[in-house]
């Protein structure tokens, strides 16, 4: 009984958070970004349609792989089922504290 994983990843985009579900997340080959792949919506399964699912699978409509800087990630779960994806402003999910300084590469002089 092989199942497939399932991530869900919230990260920060232009002062928003971004939560998107996806089968396929790892560190890539670019040195400072997690790749995210095979991004997964939820069915359509009633008459009500969430505004931010809709503009998050309009923006994703053809992508194949997206790279989001590391210090831009918030969170990466890996969970039985997906939700809907979401926008958030990013005072509406607590206080995220961006990570101090540069993580990679650089001369640092104090």
């Amino acid at each position: 009984m092989s199942t497939q994983r399932l991530y869900r990843v919230s990260f920060q985009n232009q002062g928003q958070i971004f939560e998107i579900y996806a089968r396929s997340v790892s560190h890539g080959s670019m040195l400072g970004f997690v790749e995210i792949e095979k991004i997964v919506f939820g069915e359509k399964s009633s008459i009500l349609v969430d505004p931010s699912e809709e503009k998050l699978k309009a923006e994703f409509a053809n992508v194949i792989r997206s790279y989001v800087p590391v210090h831009a990630i918030i969170r990466i779960d890996q969970v039985d089922k997906a939700g809907a994806a979401r926008i958030s402003a990013s005072g509406e999910s607590g206080k995220v504290m961006p990570f101090p300084g540069s993580t990679f590469g650089g001369d640092h002089k104090p």
